[in-house]
């Protein structure tokens, strides 16, 4: 697994949006600047967030984006496959399925299939209320 830089960036914007949740809709130039990340690059990411359905916008002088429910409820795991277009291990797993002519001859598919399953399992047990606090961290 290979999260890239707008997986992470995808984080970083939920993150913040989580953090600040009591200002309502925020503009994307208050995260840009925020974060140090390019507006133009958040902007490819939110769009993918939106049509996830993962955030809220609205236009005009008050416009922004917000999380579209409580931090709680959204899971790292869902945010990085709405923005990531493979987070398996190897090529020939593509959203759980195995995607491979070889697959029947192939002895190491069976392992790569369980390291994906674990990976997204416990991807789905980190919510980004877990990432705000680090309790689910603290000894």
């Amino acid at each position: 697994m290979n999260v890239t830089s707008k997986g992470r960036y995808a984080l970083r914007f939920m993150l913040d949006l989580a953090q600040h949740t009591e200002e309502g809709f925020i503009s994307l130039k208050t995260v840009s600047e925020r974060l140090g990340l390019s507006m133009k690059y958040l902007e490819m990411i939110v769009g993918s967030l939106k049509k996830a359905e993962l955030v809220d916008s609205t236009r005009g002088k008050e416009g922004g984006y917000r999380l579209s429910k409580a931090a709680g409820e959204y899971s790292v795991g869902e945010i990085l496959r709405s923005i990531e277009d493979n987070l398996a291990p190897v090529a020939c797993i593509k959203e759980g399925e195995i995607q491979c002519d070889r697959s029947g001859a192939c002895m190491t598919i069976p392992m790569w299939k369980e390291l994906d399953d674990i990976t997204n399992a416990y991807l789905d047990t980190v919510s980004l209320a877990d990432l705000l606090t680090g309790d689910k961290w603290k000894k």
